[in-house]
């Protein structure tokens, strides 16, 4: 294990400053990435006794560099339709390197965004990489304008499908209502059940999902399952041995946890956590299956807002979950080991520093005795430790 070489004892606050200000010229000479520094208390003793809050120790904390920005051109902005229908905006910038990596898209979330900050065709943007990950569009270069540049709005019609968009009460997001037929939606509601965290398929990406929609071969994703190598040897560079690797990274994904074919469905607000927290409660695909808005509320973390989704993703949905059962997929059980259930619909909170255990052991101790340990205090909060 290598400790950074560049670690140093500060005496004092002054010297912490003096020296987040020295490595803010010097870090774009180092070998890797950094975004800030993390100061910390140098004593074990002290470390203990101010303990931790949630995830985050109170003897440490991070200072934040101010992201990079850089101008460049706005080309165009394209519209890309997600597996949910809804309608993302994407400026098409003249590639510029921005922290060490060459941006040439930026996304600007939905039309209020584009609005708010007025981008158009034609514009010099200035960008920075949110979090030196994320590229966005800071502000524009009003002065640069071209005096041609109108106004950018989002056309009318899906440009996937054609069908009219629209804007649900209350949200600021436009969608497309072509659930069932849109291509966009389709192929990244299929992208999104192969991801890693889904199904875990290997080898079926984007481009291989693409040709298989194009040729007719997948409408829905039991159809992955159901897929030949005869069906795909006529595909444009689809080798025998590329197929039968595909095929068998398919058949190898049949058997999933219930987690992880929950995530995979593609419910909106259900991620990853969302999905283990449904499958550790109610245990079995059936009974996630008839759960009622009150069952569904009941549960930890999951709000009124996710269970509404839930309950009208699943009377919508009960023949695609049945199509893929009869395609061969196997949903396993989840385990949900309980060696006593004397805590059984308490939840807990843990903060600061105890004496006997790790926050973590007593958390899991919580859980073994079929109590709830969460990171931060609610209403359905019964003890608080």
């Amino acid at each position: 294990l290598h400790t950074d070489s560049q670690v140093q004892l500060c005496n004092g606050i002054h010297d912490v400053v003096a020296h987040i200000e020295k490595w803010e010229q010097l870090r774009s000479a180092l070998p890797y990435d950094t975004d800030g520094m993390v100061i910390k208390v140098n004593d074990a003793d002290m470390q203990r006794r101010l303990g931790s809050v949630a995830r985050a120790p109170r003897w440490a904390i991070a200072y934040k560099y101010p992201a990079q920005q850089v101008e460049t051109i706005v080309e165009d902005i394209l519209v890309q339709v997600g597996r949910t229908g809804a309608v993302t905006p994407l400026a098409k910038l003249r590639p510029v390197v921005c922290a060490g990596v060459t941006v040439s898209r930026a996304t600007l979330h939905n039309q209020s965004e584009i609005d708010r900050k007025d981008v158009r065709i034609g514009d010099i943007v200035v960008i920075q990489r949110a979090g030196e990950v994320i590229p966005e569009v800071v502000s524009v270069v009003i002065a640069h304008r071209p005096e041609s540049s109108v106004q950018y709005v989002i056309p009318p019609h899906c440009p996937s499908c054609g069908t009219e968009l629209v804007r649900p009460d209350g949200e600021a997001v436009i969608r497309c209502p072509n659930v069932a037929e849109c291509p966009a939606q389709l192929q990244t509601r299929l992208e999104h059940f192969v991801s890693r965290l889904a199904f875990n398929i290997d080898g079926l990406g984007g481009e291989r999902l693409a040709q298989m929609i194009d040729a007719g071969l997948v409408k829905s994703a039991a159809d992955i399952f159901r897929i030949r190598p005869d069906d795909l040897l006529g595909l444009d560079r689809m080798g025998t041995k590329l197929v039968e690797n595909l095929v068998s990274g398919i058949d190898a994904s049949r058997t999933v946890t219930l987690s992880r074919f929950i995530y995979a469905l593609g419910i909106r607000h259900i991620g990853e956590r969302a999905a283990e927290i449904l499958a550790n409660h109610f245990g079995t695909l059936s009974a996630l299956r008839v759960a009622t808005m009150d069952a569904l509320v009941k549960v930890h973390e999951i709000g009124l807002s996710t269970a509404e989704s839930i309950t009208e993703w699943f009377a919508a949905h009960q023949e695609t979950i049945d199509d893929i059962l009869a395609a061969g997929v196997i949903v396993e059980d989840a385990a949900v080991p309980v060696s006593r259930d004397i805590l059984a619909g308490q939840i807990f909170v843990f903060t600061g520093a105890l004496e006997r255990l790790t926050r973590e052991s007593a958390e899991a101790l919580v859980r073994s005795l079929g109590g709830t340990a969460t990171g931060s205090v609610s209403k359905k909060t019964t003890c608080l430790v």
